[in-house]
């Protein structure tokens, strides 16, 4: 049980050593694909509903 612990402890250690902070470009860039995606699965989930309302 020991030994699983330190395993998992130093796989975090080396994640952390690797993963770096994303630079300006990048970030705007995450946020632009990330709302894109919010709105195409809203717009989707939106015109589900309309097509539910229309057929009862």
């Amino acid at each position: 049980m020991l030994s699983k612990i330190k395993s998992f402890l130093s796989e975090c250690v080396r994640v952390f050593t690797i993963t770096r902070k994303p630079g300006m470009e990048e970030f705007k860039t995450i946020v632009k694909v990330s709302g894109l995606g919010i709105l195409i699965i809203g717009f989707i989930g939106f015109l589900v509903h309309i097509i539910w309302a229309l057929s009862t």
